[in-house]
């Protein structure tokens, strides 16, 4: 009897601590209740940052560099941290957006051709032909908008060391809305299908003879653009004259230039970024685009003293590659002060599945001639040329090697002397990432009589031989 009487008082403290350590009801309410009030902050918090989210405009999702780089037939968005051909993003807020953009070109260029040749009076000239290893080409851009998205900026810090060419160009636009954007600045005056904006996304780095030859420049002047109808669109534009690098203002003509073109693409309403040569993005459905282009400009001037025989402020050659304004071009003793200059071009375009074709024709007017003033009578009234190239390419890798070829041809004006040139090239380009925007080009040309005359192109003026170039590039 004693022994659970014992047990029983040993148990009463035990018992006492275990009713001290449970707790009361009360205190378990009190903590229900802090519970739920903290859930309902956590909660309040929530909902006001969704009620700020839908409240900000709608941001697009930045694509992943795997993203970017799988891009088909557009340009990769500009929201990208790296849009691949448009530039890096350095910035971007409040007030505005800067993007970096580099373009550059290394190439090594071996011609072979005789060393002379007959212009078309029957008088030889020397054919000074290359070899060697040139960083040919850097582009420097910084694009973006300033304090309205609708106000864009491009401004280029422009070289070509074959040239020792260092050059600030740049343009400002307005953006109405996709029929109306309004330019100012230094841009390229309507004409061949090579100034609309494709460059360098060729299938070689520069222009084929006959493009070369007949195509216009870059000028200062204000321009319009626009889509008419989502596979139309159109651009205008007023220029100083046809080509303004390297002229300044007190040379320039006071006779404005101008002209226009219009491209339809009536397919698929795009050709690939920037409207690329090439099928690179491998159409699954067959792309097409048509264009035209024309430019005037009624008073080009040698804007030079009588006794200068190296003028600057043109790029107009004669069918033997000789300068329009050179004394001595037209004949001995003969100057030509002004000119007018009228070129029309038209060009057809095609892509499906790799396979890329492309044609353009041209017609040059040069007349109205005044003779400086120490100059002979001027022995023509007119000169009118001709010409054409054909270019196509395809893909035996999908996105890894393309080989393509070209012919071009310029019918110089026979009735002043002139004989026709020609050209026949083959080359490769290896993309060796994948990527449309790094490549390595090796290119041969056999050229006949080239017209065509640049330190920055494939050309040397009169050389009947070949150009043998290896490039290698990078655009971002």
């Amino acid at each position: 009897m004693r022994l659970p009487i014992f047990v029983g008082l040993a148990g009463v403290p035990l018992l006492g601590a275990a009713q001290q350590e449970t707790p009361t009801i009360e205190q378990r309410m009190k903590e229900v209740e802090a519970r739920q009030q903290e859930l309902e902050r956590e909660l309040a918090d929530r909902d006001r940052r969704i009620a700020e989210l839908e409240a900000e405009p709608d941001v697009p999702r930045r694509p992943t560099y795997e993203e970017a780089i799988a891009t088909t037939t557009t340009d990769v968005d500009t929201a990208s941290p790296m849009a691949l051909g448009r530039g890096f993003v350095l910035g971007e807020g409040d007030y505005g957006k800067v993007t970096l953009g580099v373009y550059a070109l290394a190439r090594a260029t071996t011609q072979s051709a005789d060393e002379t040749a007959i212009d078309h009076l029957g008088r030889e000239f020397a054919v000074d032909t290359r070899r060697d290893v040139q960083l040919h080409r850097v582009m420097i851009h910084l694009r973006g908008w300033f304090l309205d998205p609708k106000f864009n900026y491009q401004l280029t810090t422009w070289t070509v060391n074959d040239t020792e060419q260092v050059r600030v160009i740049g343009a400002f636009t307005y953006q109405f809305n996709d029929a109306i954007a309004l330019s100012a600045g230094i841009g390229p005056m309507p004409s061949t299908r090579s100034l609309a904006g494709s460059h360098p996304l060729w299938l070689g780095h520069d222009r084929v003879m006959a493009d070369e030859y007949f195509r216009t420049g870059f000028t200062s002047g204000i321009w319009v653009d626009g889509k008419i109808l989502p596979t139309l669109t159109y651009k205008v534009t007023v220029g100083n004259n046809i080509s303004t690098l390297g002229v300044n203002a007190v040379e320039d003509t006071r006779d404005l230039a101008y002209g226009g073109s219009l491209t339809w693409q009536p397919t698929t309403a795009e050709f690939g970024p920037q409207g690329a040569f090439g099928d690179f993005e491998m159409h699954e459905e067959l792309a097409t685009r048509f264009g035209i282009g024309y430019t005037r400009s009624p008073k080009e001037d040698r804007a030079a003293q009588p006794s200068q025989n190296a003028p600057d402020t043109t790029q107009i050659r004669l069918g033997d590659s000789l300068l329009l304004f050179q004394l001595g071009a037209l004949g001995d003793g003969v100057g030509v002060q002004k000119a007018a200059f009228d070129v029309y071009a038209m060009d057809a375009g095609f892509k499906y599945k790799g396979l890329f074709v492309q044609a353009e024709i041209y017609r040059r007017l040069l007349n109205d001639f005044q003779p400086t003033e120490l100059s002979l009578p001027i022995p023509v009234e007119s000169i009118r040329d001709t010409g054409y190239y054909v270019q196509g390419s395809f893909f035996p890798v999908p996105k890894k090697l393309e080989l393509y070829a070209a012919t071009s041809r310029v019918n110089a004006d026979g009735d002043v002397g002139f004989k026709n040139s020609s050209e026949f090239l083959v080359g490769m380009n290896w993309y060796w990432k994948g990527m449309r925007y790094q490549r390595l080009n090796v290119q041969l040309i056999d050229v006949n009589d080239s017209p065509a005359s640049s330190t920055f192109g494939y050309y040397t003026g009169g050389m009947d031989g070949r150009t043998l170039t290896v490039d290698v590039s990078m655009l971002f």
